[in-house]
Parts: structure tokens; C-alpha cells; sequence
């Protein structure tokens, strides 16, 4: 199978042909040629759209896709088609299924049933038995069969005690434990952030100090423990203050924010809009402007879009009875251009960065390699409209605002996957 993609500017810090706007030629899922100028082979498809981008198939690093046992708000190929049209080559998708993700069997289920569909689908293996945080489960076993990392995903481990064993056992296969920093015990009911905005709209509020203290104690097991440590969904500047420092010191730590967290803040939920109801909660202006500034200066490593998929009557309730998270695929990477940050930043923090710390191939736009791309136009403006979503839910807060930046679509697995959209 030949593609031919026509006068598309390559972005690929590791290729040679970077920033220059070039025909590559696909044969059999392999780059073949880059040149200023190549002539279609017969029976070829043709990708040529007006500013047409190149670069290394995108990752995202904690989704989830609710199969099995939840498949009524997401399955494996609505998930799989939710991140081809975000521009994702590749998803990590976390162990809160029923069953959970816990044993080597479960972990086999998903990378065998994601064969055939448009993205690699990476399992993160559960650190405690049905993420019930009391029992470690069989780190070395899921290992084996191809878990990415470990972690209990939206459940954080609650126990220093076993999360401390867990770091043990990970550093023992050289592993990854991802950790929502979230101290649950401390105001369990809270249903927003904590504060001047939760008190006027008369909402139970989760203060800032259940993310620092959780944080602040998993930094200190690390430094124990000397293991592999990312803190995935950060929300406050404490946060970003307390990882720099880390950071600083030596401690092997990362950190990941969402593309929602960046965005929005408290007072943005005045209408009790529940597609805001998330879990950190979001924060305030001041936090978000320190996220913003912990992303350009290298505290925080990467963009995480924490995909929750919810059915119709999850979230047409009361605030108060509304399940927390959002959708996040198709939209993460219009939001992260509405919030105008350079391209080049985009491409690390979805594809460099994730790539290197998870300890994943990184591919490069060069002759002679497979061919993992994403296609997409960063200054494209376009209104986000269902009809952008391929996930079988709709919980998304961007609905009906105007991103910047559209995905044209993915090269992957020797195929071609295009969005149905106009440039």
C-alpha cells in the first residue's frame, strides 16, 4: 500500500528534515522517500490538505475505556477511534474495569483484542487487587505481559505503606508507578475546589491540601524508595512548586497536567455546569496561571487528557449526583492551540516527553522508518460540534467553543485513518 503525503511540514525534533515542508512517500507502513518532490506511484492515495503538519504519532498517557464491564460508556474501538481522531497513535489506558485490570490474564485481553484496531492500546497494570488499595497484585506477572505501568488510575493508593512495597517491587523491572496525588480521607464529599467560588454556589469544597499532602508524602516515599514516580493530573501551584524542588534535588519524578485543568478554573462551574465536575477538581485562576507557567519552564513534563467516558444519565442530573470526568481525546489537541502554546511545545509534551518516560521507542520522520504519524493543521480554527466525537459518550465542557488547531488524521499500522473535515 502506497501513500503519498504532499507538501507537509515536517515537526520532528530527531529528523533531519524538521521545520522544512516536504512529500514523504508511505510504502507498506515503511517511509520510503522524502523529497522536495515525489511523483504519485500508480494506484496511490493521495493526503494533501491546505498547511498540512507532520509529526510522530502523539501518545496519551491515562485513559479510560471502560472495557471490560462498562462498555455502555466505552469500549475498545470507540476508544480507539475517539483517540485516532485526536491525533493519538498510541493510549495508555488505566485498570478501573470490572474486572480490573490486576492479573496478567487481563492485561493479555487488552492487548489482544487492540490488535486490530487503529492505535496501540498500552495497559496500565493495577497496583492493588481491584484498585481496593489493601493488597499488592502481581507487579512481575503483568510486567511480563506487556503492562506499561502501574498504577490503581482514578483510585490513588490511599496506604503509604503499600505504595511505598509497590514502588519496591517496580524499581525491581525498572517501572513506571503513576499516582493521582489525592488524599480521599480528607473532605471524601467535596465536589469542587475549595473556596470563595464553592461557597457562593453553596457546593462541598475539596481543598488544595488533599493534593499537597498526598504529593508531599509520595515525594518523600520516592526518596526512600528511590524508584520511578509520575504524578499524573496536578491541579494547584503548590503542586508545580513542590515537583520543581524535587525535581531539583535529583528525585525520579514526573508529573503530567490535563488540557481541562489549563483551561478552565472554579469560576467557570458558576452555571454548575457538570462536564466540570472532575476528580482533582479544577482550581482556581491562580493555580491554572501556575500550570500554565510549570509547562513552559520544564516542571511538568507532559499533557494527560484523563479520558472518563460517561453515559447521557451520568451527567443530566444534579451537581451533586453527577460522576466525575470528562471526554478528552478529540479535543485535547484544539484546546492546547486555543491556549496558543507553539507548536514545538505541543509535540513534545504529546509525543517526546511521554515517549521518553515510559521508555518507548521514539520514532523519527526518516527514510528507511515505520511510519507512526500524525497529520493535523495547528492554525486551523473550527468550532468543537458533536460531530468531531467518535467516542460513544459526549461528556466534553468544550462543546460549542472555538479551538485552534485541527487533526487531519493518522498514519499508523500501515493505515490510513482521516477525519471527515474541510480545510
Amino acid at each position: 500500500m502506497d501513500i503519498l503525503l504532499r507538501k507537509a511540514v515536517i515537526q520532528d525534533p530527531a529528523s533531519t528534515y524538521s521545520g522544512k515542508k516536504m512529500d514523504l512517500l508511505i510504502r507498506d507502513g515503511v517511509i520510503s522517500e522524502i523529497e522536495q518532490h515525489i511523483d504519485a506511484p500508480p494506484g496511490a492515495t493521495l493526503v494533501e490538505h491546505e498547511n498540512l503538519f507532520v509529526s510522530p504519532g502523539w501518545i496519551e498517557t491515562f485513559s479510560n475505556f471502560c472495557d471490560p464491564g462498562y462498555e455502555h460508556k466505552e469500549n475498545l474501538e470507540t476508544g480507539a477511534a475517539a483517540a485516532a481522531a485526536g491525533g493519538f497513535t498510541r493510549v495508555f489506558v488505566v485498570p478501573n474495569t470490572s474486572p480490573t485490570l490486576h492479573t496478567k490474564s487481563q492485561i493479555e485481553y487488552i492487548i489482544e483484542k487492540s490488535k486490530r484496531l487503529p492505535v496501540y492500546i498500552h495497559p496500565i497494570g493495577a497496583l492493588t487487587k481491584n484498585t481496593e488499595g489493601k493488597e499488592l497484585t502481581e507487579i512481575y506477572d503483568m510486567f511480563a505481559s506487556q503492562a506499561v505501568a502501574f498504577s490503581d488510575g482514578f483510585q490513588p493508593v490511599q496506604s503509604a505503606g503499600l505504595l511505598i512495597k509497590a514502588l519496591q517491587y517496580a524499581k525491581a523491572i525498572d517501572g513506571v508507578v503513576i499516582q493521582v496525588p489525592e488524599d480521599r480521607t480528607i473532605q471524601p464529599g467535596g465536589l469542587m475546589n475549595e473556596g470563595i467560588v464553592s461557597t457562593r454556589l453553596g457546593l462541598p469544597g475539596k481543598p488544595v491540601l488533599s493534593e499537597v499532602l498526598m504529593l508531599q508524602r509520595d515525594l518523600e516515599l520516592n526518596r526512600y524508595a528511590d524508584s520511578e514516580l509520575h504524578f499524573t493530573g496536578i491541579t494547584s501551584a503548590k503542586s508545580v512548586e513542590l515537583i520543581r524542588k524535587a525535581k531539583a534535588e535529583g528525585l525520579r519524578v514526573s508529573c503530567s497536567v490535563t488540557p481541562h485543568h489549563l483551561f478552565f478554573c472554579d469560576e467557570d462551574l458558576a452555571d454548575y455546569n457538570t462536564n466540570l465536575k472532575v476528580s482533582p477538581p479544577i482550581r482556581t485562576a491562580a493555580d491554572r496561571l501556575a500550570l500554565r507557567e510549570g509547562l513552559l519552564d520544564g516542571t511538568i513534563d507532559m499533557i494527560a487528557c484523563h479520558h472518563q467516558p460517561h453515559e447521557w444519565d451520568s451527567k443530566t442530573c444534579e451537581f451533586e449526583y453527577a460522576q466525575s470526568g470528562i471526554i478528552g481525546l478529540e479535543s485535547c489537541f484544539g484546546v492546547l492551540g486555543a491556549l496558543q502554546l507553539p507548536i514545538e511545545k505541543i509535540i513534545e509534551f504529546l509525543c517526546i516527553q511521554p515517549r521518553n518516560r515510559f521508555k518507548l521507542k521514539q520514532p523519527a520522520i526518516e527514510k528507511g522508518c515505520v511510519a507512526e504519524l500524525t497529520l493535523f493543521n495547528p492554525d486551523c480554527e473550527y468550532v468543537f460540534e458533536q460531530t468531531d466525537l467518535r467516542s460513544a459518550s459526549s461528556n466534553s465542557p468544550f462543546m460549542g467553543m472555538t479551538l485552534k488547531g485541527k487533526v487531519i488524521g493518522i498514519l499508523n499500522k500501515d493505515s490510513l485513518f482521516l477525519n471527515d473535515i474541510k480545510l
